[in-house]
């Protein structure tokens, strides 16, 4: 949970990105103004927000919220495993919550590499986007695009682009009118101009596709 101060700090944050995409995108301001300031918040517990994240993932929200539901009624006595207490589980014990194997081991193995103090350090603001990345893609089960979203949303790292999202590729493509879905290399160019802010920008690129907005004609 976030003191008053850090939310009031990370709110004017957004609002300085959001003013120099603004700046940076005259076509993007215009979302911008439409939308508001991104809603991207900060913390929340890294170890839980993976667990979270693999349980929900290829699956409705309707269905993920059930699982997460019967997944910590497997531990009565806590509000959330700990770590070290979801380490020492089976993937059989976790499968009578509904999750496949494969996300049952995945669970199991983030609860492992969890267990180590050191994994993430102390403080994860000291490391750099490529070093968190690198740390969690080296648990099993943990892609790119689950990295990604996870220094977004929980560390509200600002200068992400996830270039394995789907949304985001399908927002850049109606963004810049593209007759095609852009590949890795084409997203970097097209967003070079966003950068150190390109967290934000996707933010609204979801926003686009979720929103069905249209563009007025040029």
């Amino acid at each position: 949970m976030n003191t008053p101060q850090e939310e009031i700090a990370h709110k004017s944050i957004m609002k300085t990105a959001s003013r120099k995409l603004a700046e940076s995108d005259t076509k993007l301001k215009r979302l911008i103004d439409i939308f508001g300031p991104p809603e991207l918040g900060r913390g929340g517990d890294p170890y839980q927000a993976l667990v979270r994240s693999i349980i929900s993932q290829q699956i409705s929200w309707k269905a993920a919220r059930a699982i997460r539901e019967r997944f910590l009624a497997l531990f009565p006595d806590t509000e959330f495993p700990s770590p070290q207490v979801l380490a020492q589980a089976s993937p059989a014990e976790i499968r009578q919550a509904g999750l496949s194997q494969r996300k049952s081991e995945y669970v199991v193995g983030i609860a492992q590499a969890f267990s180590d103090p050191d994994f993430l350090g102390n403080d994860m603001d000291d490391l750099s986007d490529e070093d968190v990345s690198a740390r969690l893609t080296s648990i099993r089960g943990v892609g790119q695009w689950t990295a990604d979203m996870f220094m977004i949303f929980t560390l509200a790292r600002l200068d992400i682009l996830p270039l394995n999202d789907q949304g985001i590729k399908n927002g850049l493509k109606a963004f810049f009118k593209l007759d095609h879905h852009p590949d890795p290399a084409e997203m970097l160019v097209l967003t070079e101009h966003w950068k150190p802010y390109r967290s934000v920008a996707s933010w609204y690129m979801w926003k686009v596709v979720d929103e069905d907005f249209q563009w007025d004609e040029d």
